[in-house]
C-alpha cells in the first residue's frame, strides 16, 4: 500500500484504509489552481466507501468541481466479509455508484472485467472533470482472485486463509471457479487476438516478459537486507 512513482504521475498511496481518496482530492486541486488541464484518478476499495474520508472528499470534490475521477473497485469481499452483508446500498439491491446521488455528481456501475467498457465509462467522467464540470464516480465490479493479505515469501508464511474467502469462510467454490473463468486479461487478449491486433505468440512473449520481471523484483527483495532500525523516521515529514 506504500507506493509511489512520480516520474509516471504516481504521486502516492497510503496505508491507511481510504486515505488516498483526500490525496486525490488535493492533487486534483492543485491541478485545479494550476490549470494544468490534469485529471486525477482516485482506486479504492469497497470497504473504502464506508470511511469518512471518502464522503467527505466527494462532497468537497463536487462543490469546488474538481478534476478528479473516483474509481470504486469493487471485487465483492471486503477482506473477509462478502460487500452484501454490510454495504446498505448492496442490501437494497442497488449499485455502489448510487452513493454519486447525494453528492449530485455523476455514477455509473461498469464491467471491471470488460476493459473496453471501463475505457468508455472512464473517458466520459475523463471528459467532464476536463470541461470543468468536476468529478465522477465508477463502481468497477470485478472479482479479486487470491486471499486477502497474502504475501510472497520463501518459504510461503501462512495467512490466515490460505483460498480465497469465498471459499474458506462462505463455502462459495463454484462462485470462485466461474470467477476465474470470467478473467480480465484472458478476456481482453481473446478479443485482441479475435480482431487481429496480435497473435499468441505475441500474448506469451508479454506473459514471459512480465513473469521474468516481477521474479527479478521478487529475488531482489528477498535478498535485499532489512533496514536498520534507525531508518524509520528517514523522509518523514515534521
Amino acid at each position: 500500500m506504500h507506493l509511489a512513482d512520480p516520474a509516471h504521475h504516481f504521486p502516492t498511496a497510503s496505508g491507511i484504509i481510504g486515505q488516498g481518496i483526500a490525496h486525490a482530492a488535493g492533487a486534483a486541486y492543485a491541478a485545479q489552481v494550476k490549470k494544468t488541464g490534469q485529471v486525477v484518478y482516485s482506486f479504492f476499495g469497497d470497504g473504502s466507501s464506508k470511511q469518512g474520508a471518502f464522503h467527505e472528499t466527494l462532497n468537497l470534490a463536487a462543490v469546488w468541481k474538481l478534476p478528479v475521477v473516483f474509481v470504486l473497485e469493487n471485487n465483492e469481499y471486503q477482506a473477509y466479509t462478502h460487500f452484501a452483508l454490510e454495504d446498505a446500498n448492496a442490501m437494497a439491491g442497488d449499485p455502489l455508484s448510487q452513493k454519486a446521488k447525494a453528492y449530485s455528481i455523476p455514477g455509473a456501475t461498469v464491467d471491471g472485467t470488460d476493459v473496453l467498457k471501463v475505457y468508455e465509462a472512464a473517458g466520459k467522467a475523463v471528459d467532464r472533470a476536463r470541461a470543468g464540470d468536476g468529478p465522477s464516480l465508477i463502481e468497477s465490479k470485478f472479482y479479486r482472485f487470491s486471499p486477502h493479505g497474502n504475501a510472497i515469501t520463501v518459504p510461503p508464511v501462512p495467512t490466515q486463509f490460505q483460498e480465497h474467502e469465498s471459499i474458506e469462510v462462505y463455502g462459495r467454490k463454484p462462485e470462485f471457479e466461474a470467477a476465474k473463468k470470467n478473467d480480465p486479461i484472458l478476456k481482453f487478449r481473446a478479443v485482441l487476438i479475435g480482431k487481429g491486433t496480435f497473435t499468441e505468440a505475441d500474448a506469451k512473449k508479454i506473459d514471459d516478459s512480465v513473469k521474468a520481471e516481477m521474479e527479478e523484483v521478487v529475488k531482489f527483495a528477498l535478498a535485499s537486507p532489512m533496514p536498520a532500525p534507525e531508518d524509520a523516521l528517514n523522509y518523514v515529514w515534521a
